[in-house]
Protein backbone atom coordinates (compact mmCIF):
# COMPACT_ATOMS: atom_id res chain seq x y z
CA UNK A 1 0.00 0.00 0.00
CA UNK A 2 1.25 3.35 -0.97
CA UNK A 3 0.60 6.27 1.30
CA UNK A 4 1.23 9.82 0.34
CA UNK A 5 3.45 11.56 2.75
CA UNK A 6 1.98 14.67 4.27
CA UNK A 7 3.84 17.71 3.15
CA UNK A 8 4.41 20.77 5.24
CA UNK A 9 2.26 23.06 3.13
CA UNK A 10 -1.37 22.00 3.46
CA UNK A 11 -2.92 23.00 0.12
CA UNK A 12 -6.67 23.10 -0.11
CA UNK A 13 -8.28 20.62 -2.49
CA UNK A 14 -9.82 22.68 -5.27
CA UNK A 15 -11.58 19.91 -7.16
CA UNK A 16 -15.36 19.61 -7.14
CA UNK A 17 -16.87 16.23 -6.47
CA UNK A 18 -19.60 15.89 -9.13
CA UNK A 19 -20.83 12.45 -8.10
CA UNK A 20 -23.56 13.77 -5.74
CA UNK A 21 -24.64 16.25 -8.42
CA UNK A 22 -25.02 13.47 -10.99
CA UNK A 23 -26.99 11.37 -8.49
CA UNK A 24 -29.42 14.23 -7.80
CA UNK A 25 -29.89 14.92 -11.51
CA UNK A 26 -30.63 11.26 -12.24
CA UNK A 27 -33.24 11.19 -9.48
CA UNK A 28 -34.86 14.34 -10.91
CA UNK A 29 -34.96 12.81 -14.40
CA UNK A 30 -36.60 9.65 -13.05
CA UNK A 31 -39.20 11.74 -11.18
CA UNK A 32 -39.90 13.69 -14.36
CA UNK A 33 -40.30 10.52 -16.41
CA UNK A 34 -42.70 9.04 -13.86
CA UNK A 35 -44.86 12.15 -13.41
CA UNK A 36 -45.05 13.35 -17.04
CA UNK A 37 -47.63 10.74 -18.17
CA UNK A 38 -49.80 11.59 -15.18
CA UNK A 39 -49.98 15.25 -16.18
CA UNK A 40 -51.51 14.52 -19.59
CA UNK A 41 -54.59 12.84 -18.20
CA UNK A 42 -57.64 15.05 -18.09
CA UNK A 43 -60.95 15.01 -16.33
CA UNK A 44 -64.05 14.69 -18.52
CA UNK A 45 -66.43 17.54 -17.75
CA UNK A 46 -69.75 18.37 -19.38
CA UNK A 47 -69.75 22.14 -19.75
CA UNK A 48 -73.02 24.08 -19.73
CA UNK A 49 -74.42 25.45 -22.99
CA UNK A 50 -74.89 29.20 -23.42
CA UNK A 51 -76.34 31.46 -26.07
CA UNK A 52 -74.02 32.60 -28.82
CA UNK A 53 -72.68 36.12 -28.44
CA UNK A 54 -71.41 38.57 -31.03
CA UNK A 55 -68.04 40.24 -30.92
CA UNK A 56 -67.78 43.80 -29.62
CA UNK A 57 -67.26 45.79 -32.82
CA UNK A 58 -66.77 49.08 -30.97
CA UNK A 59 -63.17 48.30 -30.07
CA UNK A 60 -62.24 46.84 -33.46
CA UNK A 61 -59.51 48.75 -35.34
CA UNK A 62 -60.19 50.20 -38.77
CA UNK A 63 -59.10 47.99 -41.66
CA UNK A 64 -57.25 50.06 -44.23
CA UNK A 65 -56.42 48.13 -47.39
CA UNK A 66 -54.31 48.82 -50.46
CA UNK A 67 -54.57 46.31 -53.29
CA UNK A 68 -51.98 45.58 -55.99
CA UNK A 69 -53.44 48.27 -58.27
CA UNK A 70 -53.22 50.90 -55.52
CA UNK A 71 -56.95 51.08 -54.77
CA UNK A 72 -57.71 52.18 -51.21
CA UNK A 73 -60.41 50.61 -49.03
CA UNK A 74 -61.48 51.49 -45.49
CA UNK A 75 -63.38 48.70 -43.74
CA UNK A 76 -63.83 47.08 -47.17
CA UNK A 77 -65.50 50.22 -48.62
CA UNK A 78 -63.62 51.70 -51.60
CA UNK A 79 -62.34 55.27 -51.43
CA UNK A 80 -61.42 57.50 -54.35
CA UNK A 81 -58.11 58.93 -53.16
CA UNK A 82 -56.06 59.92 -50.13
CA UNK A 83 -58.07 63.09 -49.48
CA UNK A 84 -61.27 61.01 -49.21
CA UNK A 85 -59.38 58.63 -46.94
CA UNK A 86 -58.24 61.48 -44.73
CA UNK A 87 -61.78 62.85 -44.46
CA UNK A 88 -63.18 59.41 -43.58
CA UNK A 89 -60.47 58.90 -40.97
CA UNK A 90 -61.21 62.28 -39.38
CA UNK A 91 -64.89 61.36 -38.99
CA UNK A 92 -63.92 58.03 -37.43
CA UNK A 93 -61.51 59.83 -35.11
CA UNK A 94 -64.30 62.20 -34.03
CA UNK A 95 -66.39 59.15 -33.03
CA UNK A 96 -63.59 57.43 -31.14
CA UNK A 97 -60.42 59.36 -30.17
CA UNK A 98 -58.59 56.10 -29.33
CA UNK A 99 -59.20 54.49 -32.76
CA UNK A 100 -56.46 52.36 -34.29
CA UNK A 101 -55.79 51.48 -37.93
CA UNK A 102 -54.57 48.14 -39.30
CA UNK A 103 -52.92 48.51 -42.70
CA UNK A 104 -53.34 45.61 -45.14
CA UNK A 105 -51.02 46.35 -48.09
CA UNK A 106 -50.49 44.00 -51.03
CA UNK A 107 -46.87 42.98 -51.48
CA UNK A 108 -46.91 44.29 -55.06
CA UNK A 109 -47.78 47.85 -53.95
CA UNK A 110 -45.06 50.44 -54.42
CA UNK A 111 -43.58 51.67 -51.14
CA UNK A 112 -44.28 55.26 -52.19
CA UNK A 113 -48.01 54.53 -52.20
CA UNK A 114 -47.82 52.95 -48.73
CA UNK A 115 -45.88 55.97 -47.42
CA UNK A 116 -48.52 58.28 -48.92
CA UNK A 117 -51.30 56.37 -47.14
CA UNK A 118 -49.35 56.42 -43.87
CA UNK A 119 -48.94 60.19 -44.17
CA UNK A 120 -52.70 60.57 -44.77
CA UNK A 121 -53.41 58.56 -41.61
CA UNK A 122 -51.00 60.73 -39.63
CA UNK A 123 -52.53 63.94 -41.04
CA UNK A 124 -55.96 62.73 -39.97
CA UNK A 125 -54.64 62.65 -36.38
CA UNK A 126 -54.50 58.90 -35.81
CA UNK A 127 -51.36 57.80 -34.01
CA UNK A 128 -52.05 54.08 -33.59
CA UNK A 129 -51.26 52.14 -36.74
CA UNK A 130 -50.27 48.54 -37.26
CA UNK A 131 -49.19 46.56 -40.29
CA UNK A 132 -50.86 43.22 -40.93
CA UNK A 133 -48.74 40.51 -42.53
CA UNK A 134 -49.10 36.81 -43.23
CA UNK A 135 -46.63 34.22 -41.98
CA UNK A 136 -44.83 32.26 -44.64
Amino acid sequence: MAFKAQSDDQDAVSEINVTPLVDVMLVLVIILLVTAPLLTQSVKVNLPKTAQTTADVKDQPLQLGIDAKGAITLNKKPLADTSALEAALKTELARDPEIAVHLYADQAVNYGKVAEIMAAVQHAGISKMGFVTVEQ
